[in-house]
């Protein structure tokens, strides 16, 4: 007998995020946080890459862009020293949302709570142990030490995962001597702000825009919205610091006049942040009922990517959970949440490893080698990429088989359909989170086949201007499973859709 479905520890993005998954499917998730109110301590500033395009598909996505009334920043994007600038294209391959922390986690605690999740604040796991049928959490709450069991247990406790460290799971990698300070202020009178977005100190003179290295580090100035200052300084220290301790006014002024040899006036402080570069990812994701997401499971030496990695993570990871739960999960299934994350976390610490290596070196090889690359980013095709990389849009889950249709893996795109109801779209039909059989060319015999599994999957019959493929089975996190190709026979393309539905889906 078990007290709930799920287990979650933590409330930060990531917990939330699969509490409000996990509630979409029918599953009960319980969230365990051990701090007794939500925290203050500013930490990410906004939502980028492939994470806004699920959160659409989800219909949920404006529910947070009103949740912000900071302006939409121009796209252009710090990567390890240089910049992705996408002003010049039509469309940007890589979305930001500015939304601070603390109102991501409001939004997403709203949402899970309307899908059935209970959030318990206050309430610190001490010990877990597991069976071959449960897993039980020891927790200290303000009442007292109890225990509590679920089907499964998932740790998004962060990268001192205390679930991490009580399963077993190795956390092997890198941890770099640097330290990142981000501030963003009122400009002072003080301060003149230029067109060419320069900064003209009073008593010092001109900084310019973009980065500044010396050879005490790195000072970046920008400015997202008119008459508010962002500044962020970067210096190898080697001292350790507790990432939920906030900084000061002061120590940042500090680092400013370390790196610059000079201060910098600010207004009111909007937002104060200090993290430090780590390059960690588990050996796995999964040790029998329990496992880990977020940065739990993995930490990225670069900003504005880990929130992205951690909620496509539980994207991935809620549905996998709610088969095992309902009881038709094939098997092998959940052990795919290890195999598609981990290698979705594996380009993820390769893209910001590459930014490491590009913004720490300080002699004039690496000058050059920044050089070298700003250049190659002047062109559309390599801009692009580049930009898909970092969203994690890039993303196909390695396929079983090399005669697989190329889409299978990669995330289902936005097709406009034309159907008997009406005109919808790929991102309406995946709003509840059910997956869909898709059939784009009229093919009776494969909707047929689609039917012995009606009891799980929407069917549904359209057309479309742009067809990529004679039909598609998507998945609950909004990946293709299978796809028939135009020039497949009818045996084979009946043949696949039975193995992929067998596969995903069960018998």
């Amino acid at each position: 007998m078990t007290d709930t479905d799920v287990i979650i520890v933590g409330a930060g993005p990531t917990g939330l995020m699969l509490a409000g998954e996990l509630g979409l499917a029918g599953v009960r998730p319980l969230v365990l946080e051990r701090h007794p109110q939500a925290r203050d301590t500013p930490k990410a500033h906004g939502l980028a890459g492939q994470i806004l395009q699920l959160l659409r598909y989800r219909g949920a996505l404006a529910r947070f862009e009103s949740a912000t009334t900071d302006p939409m920043p121009a796209p252009r994007f710090p990567f390890g020293g240089v910049h992705l600038d996408f002003t010049q294209l039509t469309d940007s391959p890589l979305q930001a949302l500015p939304l601070p922390q603390q109102g991501l986690e409001r939004v997403l605690e709203e949402r899970a709570g309307e899908l059935g999740a209970e959030i318990r604040r206050g309430h610190e796991v001490l010990g877990v142990r597991q069976d071959e049928a449960t897993v039980t959490a020891q927790v200290r709450g303000p009442d007292g030490v109890y225990e509590v069991t679920a089907r499964y247990l998932v740790g998004c406790d962060g990268p001192r995962s205390r679930v991490r460290e009580l399963a077993g799971i190795e956390f092997p990698g890198i941890t770099y001597p640097e330290v990142n300070r981000v501030a963003m202020a009122t400009v002072p009178d003080s301060v003149r702000m230029l067109d060419n977005g320069d900064l003209d100190v009073a008593g010092f003179g001109p900084v310019s825009a973009g980065f500044t290295r010396t050879d005490r580090g790195v000072l970046g100035v920008g400015s997202l919205t008119p008459g508010v200052l962002f500044l962020s300084t970067v210096e190898d220290e080697p001292t350790e610091y507790d990432d939920d301790v906030p900084m000061t006014m002061d120590e940042f002024q500090a680092s400013v006049r370390r790196v610059l040899g000079a201060d910098i006036p600010l207004g009111d402080p909007i937002r104060l942040s200090r993290f430090t570069f780590k390059a960690r990812h588990v050996d796995r994701y999964r040790a029998g009922r329990i496992l880990v997401a977020g940065d739990a499971a993995h930490l990225l030496p670069a900003t504005g990517v880990a929130l992205n990695a951690g909620m496509l993570d539980t994207v991935n990871l809620a549905w996998k959970l709610a088969a095992e739960i309902d009881g038709w999960a094939p098997e092998g299934l959940l052990d795919t949440y290890h195999d598609e994350r981990h290698f979705a976390g594996a380009r993820a610490l390769l893209q910001t490893q590459a930014q490491v290596a590009l913004r720490r070196g300080q002699d004039p090889a690496a000058e050059a080698l920044r050089a070298v690359f700003q250049e190659l980013l002047v062109d559309e095709q390599p801009l692009r990429r580049m930009g898909a990389l970092v969203a994690g849009s890039d993303i196909r889950y390695p396929r079983t088989d090399p005669d697989q249709h190329a889409l299978t893996g990669a995330f289902a795109p936005d097709l406009t359909l034309h159907t008997d109801e009406g005109t919808t779209s790929v991102a309406e039909l995946l709003h509840t989170a059910r997956p869909v059989f898709l059939d784009l060319a009229d093919r009776p015999d494969l909707r047929e086949i689609a039917r012995e599994w009606a009891h799980r999957i929407d069917i549904r019959q359209g057309k479309t201007g742009d067809r990529p493929a004679d039909a598609m089975l998507i998945r609950p996190d909004a990946h293709i499973a299978w796809a028939a190709t135009i020039d497949d026979s009818a045996e084979t393309a009946a043949r696949t859709l039975r193995e992929a539905l067998s596969r995903w889906f069960g018998a």
